[in-house]
């Protein structure tokens, strides 16, 4: 008796398809696994977003035109006065119109509550935040590409280069309040100033003859606040920005010098245009980074309410016959003064809302409103880094 081998099925319909396999079922398990998870994230992320929206857009947007509550995007976080009569009517003011309202209901008032940092709008935090943004990403982009052209154009490959790549992959996962005592140490209380009276602190001071260089630190300001978060995204900034000029071809560097150019005219001119598209797209990335974190600006930067914005400072005024020169240093020192003062944020601000005061219908509103507002800010950020990508690669092909 011959044994004849069994023949696979074979499906009518397609005749190309085989016997349905061991590893093709795994194949197909793996597939719907992986389309699975990444289903559960997708619906979790819109989930939150769209919990964010329904909450917070009824308190940003507006029903009439300009669809957007100006008031609340231009008026200075203030504490809300909630004052109720006998016959259950609410009525919402300011510190400045309880008063009169008080002594209008008189013997009617039935109850007034207050809730910090409820009222008014957040004009003072988004300031505050496009300040420490500016700031950050001006250092980190300046430290951030200078080092990666460093590391990809002029450092020689060896053990010691591996350390810093190493050193600075894992830099980018340090904890943010780490840096937010690391910024606290070196800026707010250490980083050298010009001043003609060093205070007691001081760790240490340098006369110059016509003032003195004092190690005293620059308090919890702007600056501090902007120097702490460029050192939060600048691992980032140097990681992708030295992974794009990498990317560039070599053929366009040997190019460029058998034509006699410099290594640094060749890298201006023939690796950098090329690399400019991703290195902007992290450097935006880097701000939405910076412009959530919390835990770095507690420490340097941020308050939880303040009632004027950075350039409301208090002047002294110069006499009628001042001179232009006068007017012109008064103006300097103006615009200096803004970064040396301390300001609001919106991460300080929200977390200020959600855990530093009793939860109410209030609170709440005021919270998902600056939640809104931030998440718009960031997918804007977001936004933009995708369309400078795609219109500088369409500029510059190879």
């Amino acid at each position: 008796m011959i044994n004849t081998p069994i023949q696979p099925k074979i499906d009518p319909a397609n005749p190309f398809v085989g016997r349905h396999s061991r590893n093709q079922t795994l194949e197909s398990f793996v597939r719907w696994v992986l389309r699975c998870g990444t289903l559960v994230i997708v619906s979790v992320t819109a989930a939150i977003v769209l919990h964010i929206a329904v909450k917070g857009a009824p308190v940003a947007l507006s029903r009439e035109w300009p669809f957007v509550n100006v008031a609340f995007l231009t008026e200075l976080p203030s504490t809300l006065h909630v004052i109720q009569d006998n016959q259950g009517h609410i009525i919402e003011t300011d510190v400045n119109g309880a008063d009169a309202i008080k002594m209008e209901l008189g013997a009617n008032l039935r109850e007034e509550k207050t809730i910090s940092y409820s009222g008014g709008g957040i004009l003072g935090p988004i300031v505050g935040t496009a300040m420490l943004v500016i700031v950050s990403v001006g250092v980190a982009l300046f430290l951030g590409v200078a080092s990666a052209i460093y590391l990809s154009e002029y450092a020689s490959h060896g053990t010691f280069i591996e350390m810093v790549r190493l050193a600075i992959l894992n830099l980018a996962g340090v904890p943010s309040v780490v840096f937010g005592l690391f910024g606290l140490g070196a800026f707010v209380l250490t980083a050298p100033v010009f001043t003609n009276s060093p205070l007691d602190r001081a760790i240490f001071t340098l006369p110059l003859g016509f003032t003195t260089l004092s190690f005293q630190g620059w308090d919890t300001c702007v600056l501090s606040g902007g120097f702490t978060l460029a050192f939060v995204i600048l691992p980032v900034i140097i990681t992708a920005s030295e992974q794009c000029l990498q990317a560039v071809p070599l053929e366009f560097r040997e190019t460029s010098m058998a034509l006699g150019a410099t290594r640094w005219q060749t890298i201006w001119r023939a690796v950098l245009p090329f690399a400019t598209p991703g290195i902007l797209t992290s450097s935006i990335l880097g701000i939405a980074r910076a412009a959530g974190e919390t835990a770095p600006i507690m420490f340097t930067a941020a308050l939880a309410f303040k009632d004027k914005l950075p350039w409301q400072k208090d002047q002294i005024s110069l006499p009628a016959d001042a001179s232009l020169f006068a007017h012109w240093e008064q103006n300097i020192q103006r615009f200096l003064a803004i970064f040396t003062e301390s300001v609001q944020a919106l991460p300080y601000h929200i977390y200020t809302l959600a855990a530093r005061i009793p939860q109410n219908e209030y609170s709440e509103r005021a919270q998902y409103g600056s939640v809104f507002v931030f998440l718009i800010l960031v997918a804007s950020l977001a936004a933009t880094s995708i369309w400078m990508r795609r219109s500088l690669r369409a500029k510059y092909k190879w």
